[in-house]
């Protein structure tokens, strides 16, 4: 990678592994707070905000997060947001999570979910707000915010946008867990295998979008989110724009013509 990742490698709640899975331009950012279930204090909103940021700038390919130990992510740290009832901190802190649920979408990179454990509530979110995800069929996942008295309104957000509205309000009104095979069926995620197979699945998908036009990945990522919140005339034009400046890339000339040739592209990473 052409930046240096030592300022963030230094954080305490994350760790960042650039060439993560022995593919080049996978960049794996692992929550670590095991004995807390990775939940998104304030510090590591801060810490995923600053690591997040800082790739965007490199010329990194994929971005995977993951979470150590048994959870994937248990949501908000709960201790932390009781200590401090007040409307004004409660508005900051949501402001904070939009802010790097945002980040992930804005991000130019495809970003992989890796999910290992239980991903409740904001962690669910941050599941549902990654371009991607690969579970271990052991994974679980559920909103249970409603179970304390609190509606998970931000994860709706984009678990609304991920499942059927009707799957997405029953996990948001019951605060049932799913499993990781009715995740899969639901839209929730992309693949399900077993956990020992996780990591090698993982891999392998990032790899797959690593052999493929960096311009033509980052465009069309950008435009799949901006035209799902169009008209559909709207989306059209945006997207034919888009695609006409994609063709005019070296890379998108290079790959027709070699499908017009018979042969292998000869792209230039």
């Amino acid at each position: 990678m052409t930046a240096d990742h030592a300022d963030l490698r230094g954080a305490a709640l994350i760790e960042i592994e650039p060439d993560a899975y022995g593919v080049p331009g996978v960049v794996r950012v692992m929550m670590n707070r095991p004995d807390a279930f990775n939940a998104l204090s304030e510090a590591l909103l801060d810490e995923l905000q600053h690591a997040l940021a800082g790739i965007a700038q490199t010329d990194a390919r994929v971005v995977v997060i993951a979470g150590a130990g048994r959870a994937f992510c248990a949501g908000h740290d709960l201790k932390e947001m009781r200590a401090e009832p007040s409307l004004a901190y409660y508005q900051q802190l949501f402001a904070r999570c939009t802010k790097l649920m945002m980040t992930i979408q804005r991000l130019p990179q495809p970003v992989i979910a890796r999910v290992q454990g239980i991903a409740t509530a904001a962690g669910c979110q941050l599941v549902a707000m990654c371009d991607l995800a690969v579970a271990a069929d052991t994974a679980r996942f559920a909103v249970s915010g409603v179970n304390l008295g609190l509606f998970c309104a931000t994860p709706s957000v984009p678990l609304s946008r991920n499942l059927s509205r009707k799957a997405a309000l029953e996990m948001l009104l019951t605060g049932d867990f799913i499993d990781a095979a009715q995740a899969q069926q639901q839209g929730l995620v992309n693949r399900v295998v077993p956990a020992d197979s996780l990591d090698a699945e993982v891999g392998r998908l990032a790899s797959s979008i690593c052999a493929k036009p960096i311009e033509a990945v980052s465009a069309g990522k950008g435009l799949f989110y901006r035209q799902l919140e169009m008209g559909i005339e709207a989306a059209y034009q945006l997207a034919g724009q888009t695609m006409a400046c994609n063709m005019m890339d070296d890379s998108a000339l290079e790959g027709v013509q070699a499908f017009i040739d018979k042969r292998a592209p000869d792209w230039k990473r």
